[in-house]
C-alpha cells in the first residue's frame, strides 16, 4: 500500500514534498529545506528472532549496543539489503518510510526526534516525502520510545602543510 493511501486510510492530514531522488535521509533534508534533525531515517534491523523498525533522526545513526540493550537482546544487526528488499516490496530500493505497523513490525523511535511540532520523512520513493504532525506520527505508529542513537560525526579534511 502507499504511504499517502494508508495515511489517508487512517484520515491523518500530511503534505506530499516532491523532490530530486535523494540517496540518504540527510540528503532528503536539504533538497526539502528541512533541518536533519526533524526528517526521519528508517532503518530495518534483524534480532535473533524478528524484524524491527528503527526510527531515527537524519543527523544520528545507530549504537547497535545501545539498541540492543533497550531491546533486551544480545544480538541485534543491520538487515541485508535482500531483506529490506523483501519486508518493503513496494518501496523503491533506498526508500524505506518509518511506518512499521503498515508492514507488520514493531518501531522503535529514538527521542532524538521527539518534540517537533513535526516530522518530515520518505515515502514509497526516494523523491517522494511526507511532513505530518509529529502527534499524528506517534498516535498512528504507537513506537516504543528510547535513545538508541549517537549523533554522525562530520568526516574532517586534512590540509597539507605548507
Amino acid at each position: 500500500m502507499l504511504v499517502r493511501d494508508y495515511l489517508r486510510s487512517r484520515s491523518i492530514r500530511f503534505e506530499m514534498l516532491l523532490h530530486a531522488p535523494a540517496p540518504s535521509a540527510t540528503r532528503m533534508a536539504e533538497s526539502v529545506h528541512v533541518p536533519g534533525r526533524r526528517v526521519a531515517k528508517a532503518v530495518l534491523v534483524r534480532t535473533s528472532d524478528a524484524f524491527l523498525l528503527a526510527v531515527l533522526p537524519s543527523t544520528h545513526r545507530i549504537d547497535f549496543e545501545r539498541l540492543g540493550s533497550v531491546l533486551g537482546v544480545d544480538d541485534v544487526r543491520l538487515a541485508t539489503e535482500n531483506e529490506v528488499v523483501s519486508v518493503f516490496e513496494d518501496c523503491e530500493r533506498g526508500a524505506v518510510p518509518p511506518l512499521g505497523r503498515l508492514y507488520g513490525l514493531a518501531t522503535v523511535l529514538d527521542a532524538g526526534l521527539s518534540g517537533g511540532s513535526e516530522i518530515v520523512f520518505v515515502a514509497n520513493t526516494r523523491h517522494e516525502g511526507v511532513r505530518m504532525r509529529f502527534r499524528d506520527y506517534e498516535a498512528l505508529e504507537q513506537p516504543m520510545r528510547a535513545r538508541f542513537s549517537v549523533p554522525i560525526t562530520p568526516k574532517r579534511t586534512h590540509r597539507r602543510a605548507g
